[in-house]
């Protein structure tokens, strides 16, 4: 099986690598399938983007002889506070701009956050994955792994939002998980498993 991961993000796609190692399957990115595909995501749900972004890449591959038959798959996730009402959400990637550094953002979230009590700190990563068959067929699962925002950014595992989301039952902020730990429970790792039972099927 050959699955095109519609993504640039090389730390996702390590994670990506990972988790589906146990599949008989060559997973590469856009890049590297040599598909250079731009999905509008204005969904207003990560699921709705995920199936725009795969779509968008499987139009492409279905152009190319060696890429045609392959599955294409996409993930769109997040990071989603209660406190600010769901936010920064489906924005997460764009929260301060595209080109902003996570230092940077979550900086601004902890800020954000500075007034509010332990207990009201709540948060979620969530993570929609979607597949689309070289029939168009489509199928999404989601992940959810549950935390809080942390009072300062913690670990140099991960990327993105890990080092202020906070694993009570770890002690630990996710970015300092080691990455066979992070898999076992994280959003990424919740879809993506859930993913290939249907696969399976």
């Amino acid at each position: 099986m050959k699955i095109i991961f519609a993504t640039g993000n090389k730390d996702k796609v390590a994670e990506v690598r990972e988790i589906l190692r146990d599949m008989e399957a060559q997973v590469v990115t856009m890049k590297e399938a040599g598909i250079f595909a731009e999905a509008e995501e204005n969904g207003s749900t990560f699921e709705e983007n995920a199936v725009m972004k795969a779509q968008a890449v499987a139009k492409e591959a279905a152009k190319s002889e060696t890429w045609r038959d392959a599955l294409v798959m996409a993930d769109d996730s997040g990071l989603v506070i209660d406190a600010l009402n769901g936010e920064p959400g489906i924005y997460s990637a764009r929260y301060l701009g595209h080109d902003t550094s996570y230092l940077v953002k979550n900086a601004d979230l902890i800020k954000r956050l500075a007034e509010v009590p332990e207990e009201k700190r709540s948060a979620r990563f969530v993570c929609a994955i979607a597949a689309v068959f070289p029939n168009g067929e489509v199928l999404t699962t989601e992940g959810v792994m549950e935390g809080r925002i942390g009072y300062e950014p913690r670990g140099e595992n991960g990327f993105g939002y890990d080092p202020i989301f906070y694993l009570p039952q770890f002690g630990c902020s996710s970015a300092e998980l080691s990455p066979e730990e992070k898999n076992k429970i994280s959003h990424r790792g919740c879809a993506l498993r859930a993913m290939k039972e249907k696969l399976a099927e």
